[in-house]
């Protein structure tokens, strides 16, 4: 049973890697015709953070931007992994929120945004992370 938690585990942290990573790419104009594009992210940013001043907008949607990638490439990497999984937790718990608050409860559920957070935050929990540079860091030590 031990083998499929580890399987459970890789699998829970590339499905992650890769939401991420489809977001910004899309954001960043990547994806060729199915990109939303910046412009479009940044109007989308404004209507979930409704209820800040919109001189914040920018500053977010890059801090967000660069969160997304930077925890992508650390999960794929299995680097410092529980703290990875942490903060994936915090900013996709903190977005599901925005979005409660701006659109209502259906949105943040049909986009299974808590999901995302909560998967993060179970990854977060696990004792060891096979496959990973964490587990790779612990041997040669």
């Amino acid at each position: 049973m031990k083998r499929y938690q580890d399987y459970a585990i890789l699998l829970l942290r590339i499905a992650m890697a890769i939401g991420f990573l489809s977001a910004v790419s899309s954001r960043l104009g990547l994806l060729g015709e199915q990109s939303s594009g910046w412009e479009n992210f940044l109007a989308y940013a404004e209507q979930v953070n409704s209820f800040l001043p919109k001189s914040f907008i920018q500053p977010i949607a890059i801090a967000n931007t660069f969160l997304e990638a930077l925890f992508a490439i650390l999960l794929l990497l299995g680097y410092q992994t529980r703290k990875t999984a942490v903060g994936a937790s915090l900013l996709t718990f903190l977005f599901a929120l925005a979005m409660t608050y701006s659109f209502g409860i259906k949105d943040p559920l049909d986009y299974s945004v808590f999901v995302f957070s909560m998967g993060a935050f179970l990854l977060a929990t696990v004792e060891k992370y096979r496959w990973s540079l964490d587990e790779y860091l612990l041997r040669i030590k």
